[in-house]
């Protein structure tokens, strides 16, 4: 397993205070015993930090079979680079299979319809996501590599599939993502030992106190800092949005004032308060 959160299990609490997640769903199912199952993830990772940091450690193990889960987070930074983000998924997923192994990736889900995020910053992570999801396919195409697209993925935007901070996924959206994964190794001749059960069980039950502990000292903060990079680019959307409404408005000799004044972009702050009581 490379990538970022989500490969490492966020969302799939087990006793103990440690995770889970799709990755020891996935070698289960392939009948992959423990000390042959390798996760390098990390929390935070973007698809730079799994070329350079990451693919090292991996190809020292020689893996039959590789799963990348990064990208959301370059979405989510100021610096988004869609040229260089599909140049560090192509080296990445072409050394590995340089190096005899299958792998698999995955395309991404408007997560906007999870995360609920206002108007304008829904909207300017939709474009990022959409390239995001270019870059993939181009990968994709061209090293007829795996994937799995979470847009089309059952139960992606059912509430169920989503922990609490709606970032992550819940234990049932881990075993949905590990069961979407070995139906794409199915389908390339990859032996898949038992299909993933999609019946909970074995993970920690957070309760509401764990919940609201989290948001306090986790999701807002996170929600902050990821706003100051993606509410100017948001803004500049906005932007953009209010100077082709005004030249419409300039050739009818009307300006839509209060459909100008809906448009302009939520602050930072607007931003904090509107997700942390959800």
């Amino acid at each position: 397993m490379l990538g970022d959160s989500t490969a490492v299990g966020l969302g799939d609490p087990l006793p103990g205070g440690a995770w889970r997640g799709v990755g020891p769903l996935l070698a289960a199912a392939l009948g992959v015993q423990p000390e042959h199952y390798v996760n390098v993830s990390v929390t935070g990772a973007r698809v730079g930090c799994v070329r350079t940091d990451q693919l090292p450690r991996v190809l020292e193990q020689a893996p039959d079979v590789a799963v990348v889960v990064a990208g959301m987070n370059d979405t989510l930074r100021s610096d988004f680079d869609t040229a260089a983000l599909a140049e560090d998924l192509d080296a990445t997923v072409t050394a590995l299979q340089t190096a005899g192994t299958t792998v698999v990736t995955v395309r991404f889900h408007d997560h906007g319809r999870v995360f609920r995020l206002p108007g304008p910053l829904r909207r300017a992570h939709a474009v990022r996501v959409a390239a995001l999801n270019s870059a993939v396919d181009t990968v994709v195409m061209r090293r007829e590599a795996l994937c799995v697209d979470l847009d089309l993925l059952p139960g992606a935007y059912d509430l169920r599939s989503w922990s609490v901070d709606r970032l992550h996924p819940s234990e049932r959206g881990h075993r949905l993502l590990a069961s979407g994964i070995t139906e794409a190794l199915s389908r390339a001749d990859v032996a898949v030992a038992e299909p993933v059960s999609l019946v909970c069980s074995g993970g920690a039950t957070a309760g509401t106190a764990d919940h609201v502990a989290w948001l306090l000292a986790k999701g807002v903060p996170w929600l902050w800092r990821r706003g100051r990079d993606l509410v100017p680019y948001a803004a500049g959307i906005v932007a953009r949005d209010l100077v082709r409404t005004g030249l419409r408005a300039a050739g009818t000799g009307r300006v839509p004032v209060v459909s100008l004044l809906r448009a302009l972009p939520i602050t930072v702050e607007g931003c904090s308060k509107t997700n942390c009581s959800r």
